[in-house]
């Protein structure tokens, strides 16, 4: 089996695995960074979701040989003390009802608001939309996308 060398949340990891292993599994099962979830494994629902070289991607449709030689942030990456603006505005908003998506959510929402400090709330509705939460939060993760851009500002 083959050996690759990440690089995830700024510390070196060597692992063993197929070429073609989701990075979701290797993040999960080999390296125990269990915040990043599985949702759908299509890369449909965004519970999976992490920055790879600062962008959101969905970890389960990145296979290990491709994330070689990329900077991989995971939830567990995103703050050493959970205190990123965006876990922060979570808190304040009240976001997570059952929390299953809500590492996805942070992921995305952290990503967009790199890119885009000062969102509309049609551009955080766009850039939200391909993260499902069964519950249907929807409205409080606006809120807090929108609370977390004023905290970065």
């Amino acid at each position: 089996m083959p050996t690759f060398t990440l690089k995830i949340n700024n510390k070196i990891h060597s692992v063993e695995a197929d070429m073609d292993t989701p990075l979701l599994w290797v993040l999960r099962d080999q390296i125990d960074l269990v915040g990043t979830k599985f949702g759908c494994g299509i890369g449909q629902c965004g519970a999976c979701t992490v920055h790879v070289d600062g962008n959101a991607m969905r970890s389960c449709l990145l296979q290990v040989s491709q994330a070689v030689g990329m900077n991989i942030t995971t939830i567990e990456g995103l703050s050493e003390d959970g205190k990123h603006p965006v876990q922060e505005a979570w808190k304040e908003i009240d976001v997570p009802q059952c929390g299953y998506c809500q590492a996805g959510q942070i992921m995305t929402a952290s990503a967009f608001l790199n890119r885009n400090p000062n969102p509309s709330n049609s551009e955080i509705r766009n850039a939200m939309h391909g993260n499902i939460c069964r519950c249907a939060a929807y409205n409080s993760i606006e809120k807090a996308v929108k609370v977390a851009a004023d905290k970065l500002s």
